[in-house]
C-alpha cells in the first residue's frame, strides 16, 4: 500500500495536468497472493486520490494495452512471470503503457519515505471493475491479423496463467480449432509443470491431437515459445527470424533490423544477414530491446526465451500477440512451422550456470580473460564466448556457441571451472 501511496505523486499527481483526478488500470496473474496484494494497491491508490480501474487476471501485455487505449496516468500489473506460485512481484506501466525509465523508479521510491497524500470528501480515489478489459485486448490483437486461422489446429498451453482466459478466446475468434491445456488456474499452481518453462506437455499434446503447432505462454503471458507438428520446439530466436524475413518481405520491418541481445543464436545472426537483415544486439533484458527499438525507431525485437515484441502493436513483450502471429504465417504461406523454421539454422549452445562465485569480478580477472582469449581463438568464426554476471540470480553464466556439441560443452566446461577457481568468494574468518 506505501508502495501504491508513492507511485500515486510521482505517476498520477506529479504528472497529471488536465486538473481532473489521475486514472490508473490494476491487473494481476492468478496468483492467491496476487488478490491481496492487488487489494492493497488499490486501497493505497485510491486513498491517494487516483481513480482505479480493476482489470481483473489478465496478461502483463494487457495491462500495457489498456493503459494507452483508456489513456490512463498510470498501470499496475501484479506478476511474478515465469515464478513459481508463492514468487510475486508489481510492476508499473507509464502513460502509454511505456515502462518506467531508471529515474521514475528512484523517484518512487524515493517518494516512500515521504507522507502520502490524504485526500478527503470527494477527492478520494473510486475503485471501479474495468469490465470490459478482456474484449478490448482480444479485439485489439484480432486487429493485428495479416491473415484468419481457419484450417489451423493449435494446441495453447496457458501455464494455469493470466492468459488461461483471453488466449484460447482471441485464437478460437481468429477461426482456428483450439485445444487447450494447462488453463485452470487454481490460484496455486500456475507454471507449476507446465508453460514456457516446461514444454514437455505442449509437445505431446501437439502430437497427440495432430496440431499444426502448439503455443505457450508464461504465467503473465508476455513470452511465447513454439513447438512444431512433431513436437520440436522452436525458440524465441527462431520465432524472431520467421517474423523479421516476412515483415521484410511485406515491406513493414523497420530499416530492415531486428533488434535481438547478446544471448541470441549466432545462426539468427547468420540467417537475417543471408537475408538482407540486420541485427542490434543490446545487452540481456526485455528493457534494453525495448531502448533501442524506440532509440532506432525499429519495430521487431526480442530475446531467445520468447519475449517478442512487436513496436507496431505493443509496447512490451506480447506472448498471445507472437503467438497469432506465428500461427498467421503458418496460414498465409501454407507452409508447416517446422519448415519455416528452417530459415535459420541453430548453432549447438551450451550455457553453464556457475554458482558460489564472486560475480563482481567477471569483467576484471585477467586469468578469465586470457581464457576467454583462448577458447575465441579456438572457435575462431565458427561460434562464440559469452561470459556475464546475471541480472537476477547469483550466478555466472558461461555461454559457448560451436559448430559441434562436443566442442560447445568442451569449452563451456573448461571456462567454467576456470570461473570457478579464478571468481572464487573469500572466506571471511574472525
Amino acid at each position: 500500500m506505501q508502495l501504491a501511496q508513492a507511485a500515486a505523486v510521482v505517476l498520477g499527481h506529479d504528472r497529471n495536468t488536465n486538473g481532473s483526478r489521475p486514472r490508473a488500470v490494476v491487473a494481476r496473474d492468478p496468483r492467491a497472493s496476487g488478490e491481496f496484494i492487488a487489494a492493497a494497491v488499490e486501497a493505497g491508490l485510491s486513498s491517494s486520490g487516483i481513480d482505479v480501474y480493476d482489470a481483473g487476471v489478465l496478461p502483463t501485455p494487457a495491462a500495457a494495452y489498456l493503459v494507452a487505449d483508456l489513456d490512463a496516468d498510470f498501470g499496475v500489473m501484479i506478476s511474478a512471470s515465469h515464478n513459481p506460485a508463492p514468487d510475486n512481484g508489481i510492476k508499473f506501466f507509464a502513460r502509454g503503457g511505456q515502462k518506467l525509465p531508471d529515474d521514475v523508479e528512484d523517484a518512487i521510491e524515493a517518494q516512500m519515505t515521504n507522507e502520502p497524500v490524504r485526500p478527503v470528501g470527494v477527492d478520494v480515489g473510486r475503485i471501479q471493475r474495468f469490465s470490459d478489459a478482456e474484449d478490448r485486448y482480444i479485439v485489439h490483437l484480432l486487429r493485428t491479423l495479416p491473415h484468419r486461422l481457419e484450417g489451423i489446429k493449435v494446441v495453447l498451453d496457458c501455464a494455469h496463467g493470466a492468459a488461461s482466459g483471453c488466449s484460447p478466446q482471441v485464437f478460437k475468434d481468429a477461426g482456428a480449432d483450439v485445444v487447450v491445456i494447462g488453463a485452470d488456474p487454481d490460484g496455486h499452481n500456475i507454471n507449476d509443470g507446465v508453460g514456457s518453462t516446461h514444454l514437455g506437455p505442449l509437445k505431446e499434446a501437439v502430437v497427440k491431437h495432430g496440431a499444426h503447432l502448439g503455443i505457450a505462454h508464461d504465467g503473465d503471458a508476455d513470452r511465447c515459445l513454439a513447438v512444431d507438428h512433431e513436437g520440436n520446439e522452436v525458440d524465441g530466436d527462431q520465432i524472431m527470424a520467421i517474423l523479421a524475413v516476412a515483415l521484410k518481405a511485406s515491406g513493414k520491418l523497420k530499416d530492415d533490423v531486428l533488434v535481438a541481445t547478446v544471448m541470441s543464436n549466432l545462426g539468427l545472426k547468420i540467417a537475417l544477414r543471408e537475408a538482407g537483415i540486420s541485427i542490434r544486439e543490446t545487452a540481456v533484458g526485455d528493457r534494453y530491446v525495448l531502448e533501442s527499438m524506440r532509440e532506432g525507431g525499429y519495430n521487431l525485437g526480442g530475446e531467445q526465451s520468447g519475449h517478442v515484441i512487436f513496436a507496431d502493436y505493443a509496447t512490451t513483450g506480447d506472448g498471445v500477440l507472437t503467438g497469432l502471429q506465428l500461427a498467421a504465417q503458418i496460414a498465409l504461406t501454407g507452409r508447416p512451422l517446422k519448415q519455416l523454421a528452417t530459415v535459420m539454422t541453430k548453432l549447438p549452445q551450451v550455457l553453464i550456470n556457475v554458482r558460489g562465485v564472486d560475480r563482481t569480478r567477471v569483467h576484471s580477472s585477467e586469468a578469465l580473460a586470457a581464457s576467454v582469449a583462448v577458447a575465441e581463438a579456438e572457435l575462431g568464426d565458427t561460434g562464440r564466448v559469452l561470459l556475464r554476471p546475471s541480472g537476477t540470480e547469483p550466478v555466472v553464466r558461461v555461454m559457448v556457441e560451436a559448430g559441434d556439441e562436443l566442442t560447445a560443452q568442451d569449452i563451456a566446461e573448461r571456462l567454467a571451472q576456470v570461473v570457478r577457481t579464478e571468481l572464487a568468494l573469500e572466506l571471511v574468518t574472525d
